[in-house]
């Protein structure tokens, strides 16, 4: 069975959705990027996350061209640069974010990381967004745990939808701390890079003997074992990039990969779990 993830609202999405991270970067490769997205979304890939930061609104216009006839079909994710998190300035990133998109509202809209800007004045800027019908829900992304109690003492700070972090069986720090943390508060948590995409680690996983063994007994490739695995705890969405057709297909089927307690013994062995707190990663 695929699996899902629950929201606090109740709203319910496939365990994998498709980043947009690199996309809009080349104009040759345009027309193969909006067509894997629409693929995903056929696919029941429907979440769709990007930024402002990427490609400095490129792939926002990607997304709002794979979108067209497709938005109500989609549950459309997208951030906010730090500098821009003020209660004035927020809602006028938000505003052509949204023309980027061609949509009149995001699903949800995130904080990308921490900055210099109050957290209290940030909430403020997403209520009033949440307010105009601009966003239906806010949240965080990069936050540790101390950014997360902070932001709980704030007021509102509870209606915190989701944390978007890395994560990525290289790098598997959040399991200590911060994952059991957002779990307790039934607050799902958005792995990118979950096939460490951006990372020096990538083929390090792909070409790992035992990663290999498993994949191979399974009959599924590397990259769809290390997206069941991601997605093997409850309330974790996995955001991979994926710019072609056969990209896609082969994540969505990774919805229904389940990964045995040998299997997962194997790869504990291989990666060992934390078993102290460690910084949060970034990429």
């Amino acid at each position: 069975m695929s699996r899902r993830v629950t929201f606090s609202d109740g709203t319910l999405l496939p365990a994998i959705g498709q980043g947009t991270w690199y996309m809009g970067e080349d104009p040759a490769l345009r027309n193969q990027e909006i067509a894997a997205l629409q693929c995903g979304i056929d696919a029941g890939l429907t979440l769709i996350d990007t930024a402002e930061m990427y490609a400095d609104g490129g792939a926002e216009q990607i997304v709002g061209e794979a979108l067209v006839g497709r938005r109500e079909r989609a549950w459309l994710v997208s951030k906010v640069y730090p500098w821009n998190a003020s209660e004035v300035d927020a809602v006028e990133a938000c505003e052509r974010s949204l023309r980027r998109l061609k949509t009149d509202y995001l699903d949800l809209y995130l904080l990308h990381w921490r900055g210099n800007i109050p957290l209290e004045e940030t909430l403020r800027a997403m209520q009033n967004l949440q307010q105009q019908g601009k966003i239906r829900r806010w949240g965080v992304s990069n936050f540790d745990t101390d950014d997360l109690s902070e932001l709980l003492q704030e007021e509102g700070g509870e209606d915190c939808a989701t944390n978007q972090v890395l994560y990525h069986l290289a790098s598997r720090g959040i399991e200590y701390d911060l994952l059991p943390q957002c779990q307790q508060m039934a607050m799902p948590v958005m792995a990118y890079c979950p096939l460490a995409q951006a990372g020096r680690l990538r083929r390090e996983l792909m070409e790992h003997p035992v990663l290999g063994q498993i994949a191979q007994h399974k009959r599924i490739s590397v990259a769809q074992l290390l997206l069941a695995w991601v997605i093997r705890k409850e309330g974790v969405i996995a955001i991979p990039k994926a710019s072609s057709i056969a990209h896609v297909e082969e994540n969505a089927a990774a919805l229904a990969v389940t990964l045995s307690s040998e299997d997962l013994m194997l790869i504990n062995q291989a990666f060992p779990p934390p078993s102290t707190k460690m910084p949060l990663d970034v990429v």
